[in-house]
């Protein structure tokens, strides 16, 4: 029972990593016609700054796919779902809400809100970060020299 388990586990894992590297193919050819797109309307080859956020929004899609795309490899390889990269996931998320936000219609709670999560996340990543270096690392133990 143990070996069907696992072999269904593989192949779930297997399949989500296709679906996900078909999803990051369709994002990152999405983010292409937009650009051309973009590029190709008169004023010709010059983005203005709502046309900018638009771009780099998907191409920040893309590299949260890559990056989930990183997490099911290294649970494939590993059995390990490594929170470090989970919570990267989660900030270059958020960093790209902020980054296609319409500030002229969002509420001072929202920012509030905003902000708490970027603090939280930034918070678990260095905890996070911390105890999977251990104590000393990073130029902080001392030397008898």
């Amino acid at each position: 029972m143990k070996i069907l388990f696992e072999k269904f586990e593989r192949f779930i894992v297997l399949t989500l990593m296709a679906f996900m590297m078909f999803a990051v193919l369709l994002a990152t050819i999405e983010v292409g016609v937009i650009l051309w797109q973009q590029m190709v309307k008169p004023p010709f080859l010059l983005l203005d700054v709502k046309e900018m956020m638009e771009v780099f929004g998907f191409i920040l899609m893309v590299v949260i796919g890559l990056e989930l795309l990183e997490t099911i490899k290294a649970y494939l390889d590993k059995r390990v779902i490594h929170v470090e990269v989970v919570l990267l996931v989660a900030i270059v998320a958020v960093a790209r809400k902020i980054i296609i936000m319409d500030y002229k219609e969002i509420t001072p709670q929202m920012i509030l809100a905003v902000a708490a999560l970027v603090i939280s996340l930034s918070i678990g990543f260095f905890a996070v970060r911390r105890a999977l270096d251990g104590p000393g690392k990073n130029g902080a133990e001392k030397t008898d020299g």
